[in-house]
């Protein structure tokens, strides 16, 4: 069993520097960290199931008109809003950062009185989906990264293959869902070196990210899944206590992967704990 030491929500970081531009995400924060090699979790050691609904995988990225960062942002938030969150909750990120670049009542009217509702999704959906997705930049780098002419406008190939990857994804939770908490962030649960962050699904025994990849999971995404396990843990939210796998669920490629945490060894996690998050 995992045990991560408690922190008030009145200690969270996080809570006193929200709205600070210069935040650092879990991604963020990877990205400045050595491995060792391999990776503290190799994701090799991950388990692999392949699915099959008759169509291509993976499916061609090459195709497709908007940044693959925005497909995946779509495919992710879109899932959750089929699943039945409420528009706000599920695009709670992308409204978040279309405030810190000025453009909250944008965001929120698109979300509010637009094309999106609580387990539909249709091309009018994935559009919106698209244009909201944009905005996210802002919450997750900075204002100054956001670019107004940046393509957020999906052509029919690319929302074909959105949409296909969103009902992948709702099959996919047929096997594994129920979902018991979606686009979660965590209160309590970040430090001096990890300020945000939020994470995609959880599932009853499962933490489990969506990656819209070509390519399988990498040291870094295990890393990731790791970090956002420890910090939900930390936050004392209920639902992270009977996590007893880590997964990576990729609709493009419509792989499953997943890892046993009896299967991560006890000093990876102490390590990551105090070297990676700073607890």
């Amino acid at each position: 069993m995992v045990v991560v030491p408690m922190m008030s929500e009145a200690d969270d970081r996080f809570a006193r520097d929200e709205r600070k531009t210069n935040v650092t995400t879990v991604v963020r924060r990877i990205q400045e960290v050595t491995q060792p090699r391999g990776g503290y979790i190799n994701a090799r050691s991950m388990e692999v199931r392949r699915l099959d609904d008759g169509g291509p995988s993976p499916i061609d990225h090459k195709v497709e008109n908007i940044h693959a960062s925005l497909v995946g942002m779509a495919v992710d938030y879109l899932t959750r809003l089929a699943t039945g969150s409420d528009p706000r909750d599920a695009f709670a990120i992308s409204i978040r950062g279309a405030a810190y670049i000025g453009r909250a009542e944008l965001a929120t009217a698109e979300a509010e009185v637009g094309s999106l509702v609580a387990g539909k999704v249709d091309s009018y959906a994935i559009l919106s989906a698209c244009k909201l997705a944009g905005y996210d930049v802002g919450y997750r780098v900075g204002p100054m990264a956001y670019n107004p002419d940046a393509r957020t406008k999906p052509d029919k190939i690319t929302t074909d293959h959105i949409a296909a990857m969103v009902e992948r994804s709702l099959t996919f939770f047929q096997s594994y869902g129920p979902v018991t908490l979606d686009g979660f962030t965590f209160p309590g649960g970040y430090s001096d070196l990890v300020t945000a962050g939020d994470g995609d699904f959880l599932t009853a025994d499962t933490l489990w990210d969506f990656k819209v990849s070509v390519n399988g999971p990498t040291k870094d995404h295990t890393l990731q899944i790791l970090m956002y396990l420890l910090m939900g843990l930390r936050s004392g939210q209920p639902e992270f206590k009977s996590i007893t796998h880590l997964g990576v669920f990729n609709p493009r490629l419509n792989a499953v992967y997943r890892i046993a945490l009896a299967d991560v060894p006890a000093d990876v996690v102490a390590t990551v704990s105090r070297d990676v998050i700073g607890y």
